[in-house]
């Protein structure tokens, strides 16, 4: 079997290694840990200070966005109901009002003719006469 030999430049052969072809893909299979303790063991190339600075960073933002989800539920109860207890109404008013003036027109049209509802002539004047104009 070959083998490569490492060259160091002032100090000659360093390490004999087998070539890249040769290496055993058999190693991993070896390994019976889950992907828990190889996220665990990650950890311990951290300092604990690091660890535990994002340990609180993760528990404020958590704590952050359930108190936000919170105040935004709080929030949107608020503008809802405040809407229907001070804008519906209004906009329920206007609009049995503009209804009122649309019969009322719609009469006028029906007893005076079709021209005067167009015309929007004084209400109660005379249209005038069809030959005097």
């Amino acid at each position: 079997m070959p083998e490569i030999e490492e060259l160091s430049p002032a100090t000659g052969p360093v390490s004999i290694r087998p070539p890249a072809d040769e290496i055993d893909d058999d190693e991993d299979e070896d390994l019976d840990e889950t992907l828990m303790e190889r996220l665990w063991g990650l950890t311990e190339m951290f300092p604990d200070t690091v660890r535990t600075a994002a340990e609180v960073s993760a528990q404020c933002s958590v704590s952050l966005a359930k108190k936000f989800y919170s105040f935004s539920r709080a929030a949107l109860w608020v503008g809802t109901t405040s809407f229907m207890i001070l804008v519906l109404p209004v906009v329920f008013e206007t609009e049995r009002l503009q209804l009122e003036q649309q019969q009322l027109q719609q009469q006028r049209q029906i007893l005076l003719g079709p021209n005067t509802g167009m015309s929007g002539g004084m209400p109660g004047m005379m249209p005038p006469a069809p030959g005097k104009m």
